[in-house]
């Protein structure tokens, strides 16, 4: 584990249920804004205390699944205050409107789509709460499929601290590897995405 998490493990071993709850609680937000933050494995690690009886599963699951909703619609709320200010046609007359309202339509058709899986697509949390909130999503919609999103992970992460005991650090092991992954699969998306892109131009290119 690393130092800051092993840290916090320490303290809260030693915490009442009730700061142990405001903890994780606290830990999900900010984890959304900070994203160095070890918030899994705190979450994890109060699956864990659950499953000793020093903690309420069900509410671990709760407060973390309000904490990471809290979390992601505060970066929403920064990119949508920034959205309103890269979308003043007063201050950038430069933007081709069309083109801002074309990729506003595509993210309200598919970005949801984004918002449901923030939880499960690691490093990108906070990039796609602010994504989302410069795009201007609808709040409501956005506010559901994000605590659906942390209800789902949360439920799975306590769920196996819960259930692993002793050994719930070897958690932290798998969602590295997982993260890896995920990460892998985005960046090739990337770069297929962007050689598509080229393909493409270069073909504009000679048919002109």
């Amino acid at each position: 584990m690393g130092d800051i998490l092993l840290n916090m493990v320490d303290w809260m071993s030693g915490l009442p249920p009730a700061w142990a709850y405001i903890t994780i609680f606290g830990v999900a937000i900010i984890e959304n804004v900070i994203p160095p933050m070890p918030g899994d494995m705190i979450v994890v690690f109060g699956g864990y205390m659950a499953g000793l009886g020093l903690l309420d599963p069900f509410l671990v699951v709760i407060l973390s699944t309000l904490g990471g909703g809290i979390g992601f619609m505060t970066m929403y709320a920064i990119g949508y205050r920034v959205g309103n200010g890269l979308l003043d046609p007063n201050r950038y007359r430069w933007l081709p409107e069309s083109k801002l309202d074309t990729a506003r339509s595509k993210l309200d058709r598919w970005g949801f789509l984004l918002v449901a899986a923030n939880r499960f697509l690691s490093g990108l949390r906070s990039v796609i709460s602010l994504a989302v909130g410069m795009a201007q999503m609808d709040v409501t919609k956005t506010s559901i499929w994000c605590t659906v999103s942390a209800l789902v992970w949360t439920s799975l992460i306590v769920g196996a601290g819960f259930y692993l005991g002793d050994n719930w650090e070897v958690v932290g092991g798998y969602l590295q590897t997982y993260g890896a992954i995920v990460t892998a699969i985005i960046v090739l998306f990337a770069v297929i995405q962007g050689i598509r892109y080229l393909l493409r131009a270069k073909k504009i290119k000679s048919t002109s």
